[in-house]
């Protein structure tokens, strides 16, 4: 499991809590598709909430246009997508909605090379996660 980051405040980030409170985040991976990154971001957002990052929410359920989910998204904290490769379909559809993204990560630009199978390694999803932790895809 990753190590869980120390916050500038000096207090420990677990259960994505900060100094003035819990940390709204939400965490959109794309469709999964039939390539391997688009199947690994689904797991490393899972794992996220199990470590307790932030929730995961439905990409094409905001696709949509939902009230509820935009509103979610619109209100979070932060929204963090994972897009398994350059055409970053999760990206164009938050940005379609006028959702402010604060991370975004492309699993293809952390090294993980996008194959026609849905065949990934532990490994890969580990690198997507530490990288959500490590802030890499931050937009501010």
């Amino acid at each position: 499991m990753t190590e869980k980051p120390v916050c500038s405040c000096g207090c420990s980030c677990s259960d994505a809590e900060s100094a003035e409170g819990t940390v709204n985040r939400l965490i959109f991976p794309p469709c999964a598709g039939v390539a391997n990154t688009g199947q690994l971001t689904n797991c490393a957002a899972i794992q996220l909430t199990e470590e307790g990052y932030g929730g995961t929410s439905c990409i094409a359920l905001l696709a949509t246009g939902a009230k509820g989910i935009v509103s979610a998204a619109e209100n979070a904290d932060e929204v963090i997508i994972l897009d398994g490769c350059p055409v970053r379909c999760g990206g164009k559809i938050a940005e379609s909605l006028g959702i402010h993204v604060t991370q975004t990560i492309v699993v293809t630009e952390l090294g993980i090379e996008k194959k026609g199978s849905r065949e990934y390694t532990e490994d890969n999803i580990e690198t997507v996660v530490s990288a959500v932790w490590e802030g890499k895809g931050r937009t501010e």
